[in-house]
């Protein structure tokens, strides 16, 4: 068997580290969320204007952080046909903590177990909704060091939040996100740029580990977030300038085609891109103020600390910056809005949600920034850069191609309602980490290929199957084609979204 070859000096620094592709996976069950206004006995608009929330996504007990991470790593490594040999590294980011030792990058290795594949690096990683991008980090450091062999790196995250009854429950979610990264990539991690905010303080955190529900501080929570960006993107400013050609303009939201971020519910990233807005303003110099300011000068002396939960400030930028929302933002929120907080994946979902509605014209060379925000807390402000291959068969033109299912698998999801989706979350919370358990969750209703826990045995080890990869359920039958993995394999070339991914480099010496 041909060994990977690790030569930097041979290869070369290697060049465009990025993710090459990337699947999402989310509930095929979801509540609509003007109907648990109703049930909840809230205002009308509480959850849909308040929040900017449409439905969200959960889990039955038939389905755990592993059975979500199984999915969509099932479904990452049958449609770009990688090759499970070809990984070199797999981590996996997750705040759903159901054993603490065991890790959930150890369950999926048994996907590997055909290819004999055991030589992968890699393990979870947990900072509440950062645990993500901390590896994908981790793993773009990897592809970009000496260690790097020559085979790609995959990252996955995944989550399920659940909160107990009460104000904070319709802001959760479920699914994870799947990506493949190494060199040649169809988005490129900027160099040079990516900054950070690391701090200790309890604004969300799980305390019990008996229960999936966290303990939450609403208020403190939000002045973090904010603070994070307001540091994340101060830092990176300051980096683009060292790295900028001398004839660029500073850096402003006018330097980014889009701008994502994590997304715990819709309003708050309105909210975050007219911080970004206000931080610009601030950061003008007074001579240069053109007609894009007028109306805000009462603001100029505002210091960014002071202004947490000024809603003069929030309501003039908000207002200001709408434009900029729709166009950089507001296309990012369509799994935000639809399935809700997915925790980890949050981001990775808003760069689903983008791909699936972009054009290779419109993503090819543009600027992506990407704020992740964990609490407790860790937060990172990087840029993803499109590629300039704009050709048909371009790794870019098969991304978008891969992601062109995404509204039909929403309309397949089966809605519930709110008081089956109670029922449901009361289960969860009654049979959390019982043993021995058999699920009752109907497993008919899952989309074709969901990974699913099939019981718990007295000793709390944990047993999985998978859906079949077709169905007779006429709710799913319009996604049978983007589950089913004879569909993806058989599709020849530009029919096949990411069929023609960059090689390994392979020797046939068996000295690394």
């Amino acid at each position: 068997m041909p060994s990977f070859r690790s030569s930097m000096t041979e290869r070369g620094w290697p060049q465009d580290v990025g993710i090459i592709a990337i699947e999402v996976y989310f509930p095929s069950q979801c509540v609509d969320q003007q109907q648990l206004e109703s049930f909840d006995g809230v205002s009308q608009g509480k959850y849909t204007i308040g929040l900017g929330q449409t439905k969200m996504g959960f889990c039955s007990d038939r389905e755990d952080i592993n059975s979500l991470c199984l999915t969509a790593l099932s479904r990452l490594m049958e449609k770009s046909q990688a090759g499970y040999e070809n990984i070199g590294r797999l981590e996996v980011g997750t705040e759903t903590i159901i054993d603490k030792s065991k890790s959930v990058k150890s369950v999926l290795m048994q996907l590997f177990e055909e290819s004999g594949n055991t030589d992968i690096e890699g393990i979870d990683t947990t900072n509440a909704c950062y645990g993500g991008t901390a590896a994908l980090i981790n793993a773009v450091n990897w592809v970009e060091s000496s260690a790097w062999d020559g085979r790609y790196a995959v990252v996955v995250c995944g989550d399920i939040a659940v909160y107990a009854s009460g104000a904070a429950r319709p802001t959760g979610g479920a699914g994870a996100v799947a990506m493949l990264v190494g060199p040649h990539a169809s988005l490129v991690m900027e160099r040079g740029v990516r900054s950070s905010h690391m701090a200790h303080v309890y604004d969300f955190y799980k305390p019990d580990l008996s229960s999936e529900y966290p303990t939450v501080d609403g208020k403190l929570s939000i002045q973090c977030y904010l603070s994070s960006l307001d540091n994340c993107y101060s830092t990176y400013s300051r980096k683009f300038a060292c790295i900028k050609e001398a004839s660029s303009p500073p850096m402003s939201l006018s330097q980014f085609d889009a701008m994502l971020f994590h997304s715990p519910f819709c309003k708050l990233v309105q909210k975050s891109l007219a911080r970004l807005a206000f931080n610009d303003f601030l950061n003008t110099p007074k001579e240069e103020l053109t007609q894009k300011y007028t109306g805000l000068e009462a603001y100029r002396e505002k210091k960014l600390e002071d202004t947490y939960f000024d809603r003069d400030v929030e309501k003039a930028f908000m207002t200001n910056s709408t434009e900029q929302f729709n166009q950089k933002t507001k296309p990012s929120l369509l799994l935000a809005t639809q399935v809700g907080n997915m925790y980890t994946p949050s981001l990775y979902g808003g760069l689903v949600s983008l791909i699936a509605q972009s054009t290779v014209e419109s993503l090819s060379g543009s600027r992506v920034g990407m704020f992740s925000y964990g609490s407790g807390l860790a937060a990172t402000l990087f840029s993803l850069k499109g590629s300039l291959d704009r050709g048909p068969d371009s790794a870019l033109a098969k991304l978008i191609a891969s992601q062109a299912d995404l509204q039909c698998r929403l309309k397949a999801r089966t809605e519930i309602q709110p008081d089956v989706f109670a029922q449901t979350m009361k289960l969860r919370e009654e049979t959390h980490h019982k043993a021995p358990y058999i699920p009752v969750g109907d497993t008919k209703v899952l989309f074709p290929g969901t990974w699913y826990l099939t019981h718990v045995d007295d000793l709390h080890r944990r047993l999985y199957e998978r859906h079949s990869l077709s169905t007779s359920n006429v709710a799913t039958k319009a996604v049978d084609v983007a589950y089913t993995k004879e569909a993806s394999i058989s599709l020849p070339n530009a029919s096949n979204p990411l069929s023609s991914l960059p090689q390994p480099v392979l020797s046939n010496s068996s000295q690394q």
